[in-house]
């Protein structure tokens, strides 16, 4: 019976040392979704997947799909080079560091204390015998040890917390290098739309100078009025006053381009380009898979498991804090001799220490623990309905943005054989110039529209890529 009883006793030794957690019992949150993505038609088997499992996906080169090898260099540079985006991960370090701190909590702390002291005792301290030296020689070579017993789980739920807000923050660095990823790529495609108007500016600007040499040629010659001239160069220079704002606006998107790559604006150039980049295709997929892919969401489901800790170690404050110390070592008048069995000294044994009244700090502790922890819930719920908000929204756009484009598309071509049979009839003196102005000016309207309709599609891609946390594949491209 010996054997059993003291396998017995060893088991419930290790239970007692391992303790017990005050902490709720976690699970991770379960979000409602709806099927399919209502701007969308269902795709694969359109069933919810609960996700088991929150964390999110590595997003890949998904900027990759506008087909502008400039664009990839500038985002690669974005996580050498950016500051924000590098005090992002300051952060995420001093997570990790606060982690190891929490975390040494679960081993015993031991200390080496030696000392070498030289004493003078008082003639008149109480007690003293008369043959006791005036001067003595304190030599110690000793040591600390101290352990508290985690038995409920103050310690262990300090580091849950601590290791959830490393999650967590290494979720935020995510969402801000996907942030800043995004603003990029929509910087970038402003940027290219700017070259793309800038470009039909100066080709119009050229029509225009041409048109106004043909007025003031048929002026001289008496078959234009004056009311000829002077529309054909307001024109003119309208058209030479957008080019001089889009300049400006140009600049202005290209030093923001600067700053998110690192660079100072004072040194960097975007060389123009005018064609147009390419619309990527971008798989969706199920909404079962989006808070998956999210970094945001992912932060917030993280912290959700710190405040879930968090109520642990305020409950925890309500028993007894029991520690395990010792001290031992040697102590001599001399170095010489030092370490020798009479010498020794030690102590050993447990401490407890039980808060009998605290005014119910304890209390206010525990109620702002479970505060925090409904703030975070709530938090996660908000950040899990935006991210389907934001797909919708990036879907809805680029939707309508097709349609509408297809019809400015029409309208252009309209617009553009308007404007030459004006200026035939102007030519061949069947109509005013008035008639060629108006055309004129509606075909570079309608014209301008197009490209504005091309870029907001481009940027509406980058918001669905933001949306979904990344991923357009670059196989996933068709002409704009």
């Amino acid at each position: 019976m010996a054997k059993p009883r003291a396998r017995w006793l060893s088991g419930a030794m290790l239970a007692l040392l391992g303790g017990c957690s005050m902490a709720p019992a976690y699970r991770p949150p379960v979000m409602a979704a709806p099927a399919a993505y209502k701007e969308m038609p269902t795709t694969g088997d359109g069933l919810w997947k609960p996700v088991d499992a929150i964390a999110p996906a590595p997003a890949a080169a998904w900027w990759t799909g506008f087909g502008d090898a400039l664009l990839d260099e500038l985002e690669g540079r974005i996580e050498r080079d950016n500051p924000t985006l590098a005090g992002a991960l300051a952060r995420y370090d001093l997570a990790r560091a606060t982690l190891a701190g929490a975390r040494s909590g679960l081993f015993p702390h031991v200390e080496l204390t030696p000392g070498l002291l030289r004493n003078r005792q008082s003639d008149e301290r109480p007690l003293r015998g008369g043959s006791q030296p005036d001067f003595y020689t304190a030599a110690t070579l000793g040591g600390d040890l101290s352990y508290e017993a985690d038995l409920w789980g103050r310690v262990r739920n300090s580091v849950a917390s601590g290791r959830a807000l490393a999650e967590a923050s290494r979720d935020d660095l995510a969402a801000v290098k996907l942030a800043l990823q995004g603003q990029l790529a929509t910087d970038f495609v402003q940027l290219r739309g700017q070259d793309q108007q800038l470009a039909l500016l100066a080709k119009t600007i050229d029509a225009f100078a041409k048109a106004d040499a043909l007025t003031r040629n048929r002026f001289r010659g008496g078959i234009a009025t004056g009311m000829d001239v002077g529309r054909a160069g307001a024109l003119l220079g309208e058209a030479r006053a957008q080019y001089a704002a889009l300049e400006a606006s140009r600049a202005v998107t290209e030093h923001a381009i600067a700053s998110l790559v690192g660079q100072p604006a004072s040194t960097f150039a975007i060389p123009r380009r005018d064609a147009p980049l390419a619309q990527p295709a971008i798989p969706v997929g199920l909404p079962s898979t989006l808070l998956a892919n999210r970094p945001d969401v992912a932060a917030a489901e993280r912290r959700m498991a710190a405040a879930n800790a968090r109520i642990g170690v305020a409950r925890a404050a309500f028993f007894p804090r029991i520690t395990l110390g010792g001290t031992g070592g040697f102590q001599s008048t001399a170095l010489a001799g030092l370490v020798a069995a009479p010498n020794l000294f030690w102590a050993i044994g447990p401490g407890a220490i039980l808060n009998i009244f605290d005014g119910g700090q304890r209390r206010a502790d525990l109620a702002a623990a479970r505060a925090a922890w409904k703030s975070a819930m709530a938090d996660y719920r908000s950040h899990a309905l935006g991210a389907f908000q934001d797909v919708e929204d990036a879907l809805a756009t680029l939707r309508h943005l097709d349609d509408a484009q297809t019809a400015q598309a029409q309208a252009v071509a309209a617009a553009a054989s308007t404007e030459q049979i004006a200026l035939d009839r102007y030519i061949k003196g069947a109509a005013t110039y008035l008639d060629v102005a108006t055309a004129q000016e509606s075909l570079l309207r309608d014209q301008q529209s197009a490209l504005s309709l091309q870029t907001q599609r481009l940027a509406a891609s980058v918001a669905l890529a933001r949306a979904l946390g990344g991923g357009i594949t670059p196989a996933s491209v068709r002409p704009g």
